[in-house]
């Protein structure tokens, strides 16, 4: 079973996110409360607890967020989703997939404290076509 493990936000864009309790989809917005929410196709990033821990085996001491992720996952190999694929997270939201990693910036925090940025490689983008909560905990369903 595909799941969230950690919400992630932060008030500026270009920094490391940190862990909320829980967290707001707002439809067509993204993650309530994040400085990367906004009408357009990133509202919200997706990275894999799997692909993290690739990067802490490399002995970097690193927490959920630390590469400005909003939704970490755990069970669900994120990258090989196609553009226009559509889950559920949790009981109430609908997303759809809109990018598969990007352009990262050149030597941002998280890359001076990673040393390595995964999101370019591994992150998704989603937009939020039904809002709701989600929760750490919260069943991803990929949808036919």
């Amino acid at each position: 079973m595909a799941k969230v493990l950690a919400i992630c936000i932060s008030d500026r864009k270009g920094i490391q996110k940190h862990p909320v309790p829980e967290g707001r989809f707002v439809e067509n917005h993204g993650l309530e409360d994040d400085a990367h929410a906004g009408p357009h196709h990133r509202q919200v990033s997706l990275l894999a607890a799997e692909s993290i821990s690739v990067m802490k085996a490399k002995g970097l001491d690193l927490n959920h967020g630390d590469f400005g992720e909003n939704i970490v996952t755990e069970g669900i190999t994120l990258p090989k989703l196609p553009v226009g694929t559509r889950m559920r997270i949790g009981p109430e939201a609908l997303v759809e997939v809109t990018q598969i990693g990007k352009e990262c910036h050149d030597h941002c925090a998280i890359y001076e404290k990673a040393g390595d940025c995964i999101m370019p490689r591994e992150g998704i983008f989603v937009r939020i076509i039904r809002g709701g909560s989600v929760n750490p905990g919260d069943e991803i369903t990929v949808l036919p």
